[in-house]
């Protein structure tokens, strides 16, 4: 939702003093936006600063001198709170819950925000409203979601899923999820025990021809401005993206949720996938969206090495392993040898890590490359030996990506599995064994998206 926004006016003034606002966000970046209003989750702009509501993640503490990447709200022309813990996490998604009830006796009953089913604190201002008092929020005015109101910028970043809204009703995070017996970890209740009230609504975001389609019974529904797509990327299933925190030299720009990763004219411009394989069999594509030079220097493959060096093109070192656009080869230890065909801007390349027997094979639009066989097991046809994970630098390998030329630049768009290439759906639709995620081509038997789910069945079952 990089540039993307739902929003909605109510035909009514409701409840202002008592209601629940809980969403699954996922963030594609920290500390950086182009204003200090930061990344806005939930936003009704007032034409008075007691009417004005802000719900956003903040950065450069809210230009305040607070935490960046903290929670914060600014209202009735203050800034309400910011929490104590940071929302710095791009792998993994994050419930949140705002719960109002100005009726309250107590102050500091009035606002309780919880993340992943915690109560949270406060690091700086805690100006709680008086009791009572009438929020901007439920107002005949437009409220949005994503984005900072009438102005339509300061966009949040990243992906959103099962945004609840209770009008009237003031909620507990454990309402809306709950903890897994088996792993621990938070995860939605699917089917929530509430009541939503005149303006209440539910986005399930699972339409993707109406993605702000209202599931609560209210018909309460949201217009949706600038491009939003349905993603296999979920709360409880979370897909690989290119990781921006290991995106060392020189640094590449990602957007389309990290998707998308642009190089900026460095030799040594390389960036990895968000999870990494330790054993099994994964399948990923990348498709050569762009370059600017009449060199197509793309190289695609899969690392075992932190970005930490100046010098670290994919298969510089000795358990990086490098397909070469230019010159059809695999690139490794910093030397070439002959592969495959040459590939440039619009072809999708597939690879196949097969951690089982330690092969790795390419594909060009389909077509595996040095006859490579990926179900060949142990026989390793036209694949290219890998070492053990378990003896690499960072004991597991990642996706990744990185443009060999020292002038010009590069763009991919990587297809984990979320079935498109930024934000174009792939046309063909084949998926794993499992049925877990989407790719263009077929996927080898016994292979899997990068996902944690496919990891789960893979390396702990």
């Amino acid at each position: 939702m990089a540039s993307a926004r739902l929003s909605r006016t109510p035909s009514s003034e409701t409840n202002r003093k008592t209601w629940t606002w809980s969403a699954w966000i996922k963030r594609s970046a920290t500390g950086s936006a182009t204003s200090a209003n930061g990344y806005t989750l939930w936003n009704c702009e007032g034409s008075s600063a007691n009417d004005n509501f802000i719900f956003h993640i903040t950065v450069n503490g809210g230009g305040s001198g607070g935490p960046t990447d903290s929670l914060a709200l600014h209202t009735y022309g203050n800034d309400v709170f910011r929490t104590t813990p940071l929302l710095k996490d791009v792998n993994g998604w994050y419930h949140i819950v705002f719960a109002l009830d100005t009726t309250q006796a107590t102050a500091t009953d009035r606002i309780k925000l919880y993340v992943n089913g915690e109560l949270q604190s406060y690091s700086q201002e805690a100006n709680f409203p008086s009791q009572n008092y009438n929020m901007g929020i439920n107002r005949n005015a437009l409220h949005c979601i994503g984005s900072h109101g009438t102005n339509a910028n300061y966009y949040f970043d990243g992906l959103m899923a099962h945004v609840h809204f209770t009008d009237g009703t003031a909620y507990p995070a454990s309402t809306f999820g709950e903890t897994d017996a088996t792993t621990g970890i938070w995860k939605p209740k699917v089917s929530p025990s509430v009541t939503y009230g005149t303006n209440g609504y539910f986005l399930k975001m699972d339409n993707s021809a109406n993605m702000g389609l209202d599931s609560s019974g209210n018909s309460n529904n949201f217009a949706t401005s600038g491009t939003i797509i349905q993603t296999k990327d979920t709360p409880s299933n979370v897909f690989a993206t290119f990781n921006p925190l290991d995106n060392y030299y020189p640094a590449m720009t990602v957007s389309n949720v990290n998707t998308r990763a642009l190089t900026i004219g460095g030799k040594y411009t390389y960036i990895p996938s968000t999870l990494g394989m330790t054993s099994g069999k994964y399948y990923a594509e990348i498709k050569c969206a762009g370059q600017s030079g009449s060199q197509e220097e793309f190289l695609v493959g899969i690392t075992s090495t932190q970005t930490t060096a100046t010098t670290h093109e994919v298969g510089h070192y000795g358990n990086d392993y490098g397909y070469n656009g230019v010159a059809g080869q695999y690139r490794t230890s910093n030397s070439n040898t002959s592969y495959g065909a040459a590939y440039t801007t619009g072809d999708i390349i597939g690879i196949a890590v097969d951690l089982d027997n330690n092969k790795l094979y390419f594909s060009k639009n389909g077509t595996w490359q040095n006859s490579g066989v990926p179900t060949s097991g142990s026989t390793g046809t036209g694949a290219i030996n890998i070492t053990d994970p378990s003896s690499t630098a960072l004991g597991a390998y990642f996706f990744a990506v990185c443009y060999f030329s020292s002038t010009d630049t590069g763009t991919y768009d990587a297809n984990f599995g979320n079935g498109y290439f930024g934000t174009t759906a792939v046309s063909s639709a084949q998926s794993p064994d499992d049925g877990i995620g989407i790719f263009e081509y077929d996927v080898p038997a016994g292979y899997r998206a990068l996902c944690t789910k496919s990891l789960n069945a893979q390396e702990y079952s």
